[in-house]
């Protein structure tokens, strides 16, 4: 028992790592996968880029760091204003002690007296540091902020950093003898830090405790006007100094300076930065799943299709699908329905061609059976009559083949025409005049007449044009014509009629012959059917109507036949010949 509770434990232990695995192997592989996609990385970089540029045009150009400089600039003329004040009424009156010049009184002339106002400038009140320290350490201590006294010549009085009470031990870090000097790399982070946090501002510098009027704001306030300058130290870090003049009854005492610490400014901008940064990488994060979803509603599309047209090239099966997005109302769902209506066409012409090529095959074979047929038995033949009749077999195949190869050619080769020439502008009724006057010339013997008329709609243009090719137009006109003279009695006519419709134009035929049976109805414009009981075989290749049909779709129309009915002698209804009707778009 213990050793199979140990097992089922065991078993148990390796389910948890077996589980992260293999999620592990599931985020690789669609890491992989969608890492394969050019689409993908140019969209997630192209996203990442633009945020990339806006956070650090905020980082650069940030208005926080200057207004964060002029809020402590008014902060310290406030603060600095305050203590000044403080500091002069601590100062004290010196009337204890009366100073005179001897060599002055030397200089005395009779009747001159000297007294100690004789000469004197007015009160003065001198600042005494041991009555001024106490106040300026309970001022400035709290804030973290230098402050420096100097009297009108700039001598330093007192400095914040040397204040210390009775009793306490003062402590300052200072650098370590031992400490390595900084190596290439930092100097170099150190003056790209110095060249981005200086820019237009001067570099701090500290001056010894008699050149306190090195410093301009600290000469401004010797003269009675409040000034303030930033700064950067050799570390580049912002240093904001404000002069503030001590006085008492418009007597100037001396310059209060206040500056603050070294980075502390820097500190509060590199804080702002880093929420900046924080508030980028969850951006960035989301941007990059927001691409990542949006390249994969277009790149798995894109790469589905192309892999579909891939097959097609290949023709691994006999008839490829395409994938269908045209639900999608974007490019992607345009592109899927214009390949699959291309593929769709691409087969039908496939299948049509195999088609053509099946029947032309078919049709070449039957003549070419019977002529060598004729050819192999014309030695055989013992008389003239033979002879002369297998000659009649092999004349007749003869031009069977040569009207079935013309007809053929001039099929095979319509589309590629029809396709190279640019539509025009035909005018129907110079056409059929002319065909029609044409087919009247010709055949005569037969007896047919053929006429033309011209109709118009109720509302309909008068004019009778139609985009398309005139040549090819007239070859259905003829064909049709053609085909009603041949089944036409001798002496009857054909009837062409032109009508103009609101939105189209229409040709009709008809004639004065047997009819169309109505199982042939269907039929009729097949290629290489023909239905001819009157005539021999092997008369008629049976390519004319189908010719004519494909170059009536090719223009956007369509053909038909039916039969003209009428009332016979008898009352009922009788087929009073055929009649083949063409409807073309307009231009």
């Amino acid at each position: 028992m213990a050793p199979g509770g140990s097992g089922g434990r065991a078993e148990r232990g390796r389910e948890p790592r077996g589980g992260v695995i293999a999620w592990l192997k599931r985020v690789r592989r669609f890491v992989a996968f969608k890492g394969f996609s050019s689409l993908t990385r140019r969209i997630v970089l192209l996203n990442l880029a633009g945020l990339c540029a806006l956070v650090s045009g905020i980082l650069y150009l940030s208005e926080f760091r200057s207004g964060l400089i002029d809020a402590r600039i008014q902060s310290l003329l406030v603060q600095g204003e305050i203590i000044a004040a403080a500091i002069a009424s601590s100062a004290q009156v010196e009337t204890n002690a009366i100073t005179l010049d001897p060599e002055r009184l030397l200089e005395l002339q009779a009747g001159e007296s000297y007294g100690p106002d004789d000469g004197f400038a007015p009160l003065e009140f001198p600042i005494n540091p041991e009555r001024v320290a106490p106040v300026l350490r309970r001022l400035v201590g709290p804030t973290r902020t230098r402050a420096r006294i100097y009297d009108r010549e700039g001598q330093l009085l007192l400095d914040s950093r040397s204040l210390y009470s009775r009793g306490e031990i003062l402590r300052y870090d200072l650098p370590s003898p031992n400490e390595p000097k900084p190596g290439v790399m930092e100097r170099a982070w150190q003056a790209v830090q110095l060249w981005f946090g200086r820019g237009d501002l001067p570099l701090y510098k500290e001056f010894g405790p008699q050149a306190g009027k090195n410093y301009p704001e600290v000469a401004s306030a010797a003269l009675g006007a409040k000034a303030s300058e930033v700064r950067v130290d050799e570390r580049g870090q912002v240093v904001v100094s404000v002069a503030v003049p001590v006085q008492r009854f418009r007597a100037i005492l001396g310059v209060l300076l206040l500056s603050t610490q070294s980075g502390e400014i820097d500190a509060a901008v590199k804080a702002e930065r880093f929420v900046i940064v924080r508030v980028f990488l969850v951006a960035a994060v989301v941007m990059v799943l927001l691409s990542v979803l949006l390249a994969g509603t277009i790149a798995d599309p894109v790469r589905k299709l192309a892999a579909a047209a891939e097959r097609v090239r290949r023709r691994i099966k006999s008839r490829v699908e395409i994938p269908d997005f045209t639900a999608r109302s974007d490019e992607i769902g345009h592109l899927s329905g214009a390949l699959r209506d291309m593929t769709g066409a691409l087969y039908n012409r496939i299948e049509a061609i195999e088609s053509f090529a099946a029947d032309v095959a078919h049709e070449l074979k039957n003549p070419l059976t019977s002529l060598r047929s004729a050819v192999e038995t014309l030695p055989l033949a013992k008389t003239d009559t033979s002879r002369n009749r297998l000659m009649e077999v092999i004349q007749h195949d003869v031009k069977r083949l040569d009207r079935l190869i013309s007809d053929i050619s001039d099929a095979s080769r319509l589309d590629a025409e029809l396709q190279r020439q640019e539509a025009a502008n035909v005018d129907l009724k110079q056409l059929l005049e002319m065909v029609v006057g044409l087919a009247q010339d010709v055949r005569k013997d037969d007896g047919v007449c053929v006429s033309l008329t011209f109709e118009r709609a109720h509302g309909a243009p008068t004019d009778f044009l139609v985009a398309g090719h005139a040549s090819r137009l007239g070859q259905v006109v003829d064909n049709l014509v053609s085909n009603a003279r041949s089944f036409s009695p001798k002496g009857g006519s054909v009837r062409v009629t032109c009508r103009r419709l609101k939105d189209g134009a229409e040709i009709v035929v008809d004639d004065d012959g047997p009819g169309i049976r109505p199982d042939a109805l269907a039929r009729i414009f097949e290629r290489f059917y023909t239905d001819r009981p009157h005539q021999g075989f092997g008369q008629n290749s049976g390519l004319g109507l189908s010719i004519s049909r494909q170059i009536a779709e090719a223009h956007g129309g369509t053909i038909w036949a039916e039969n003209r009915m009428a009332t016979g002698a008898d009352g009922t209804p009788q087929v009073a010949g055929a009649r083949f009707v063409v409807r073309l778009p307009t231009a």
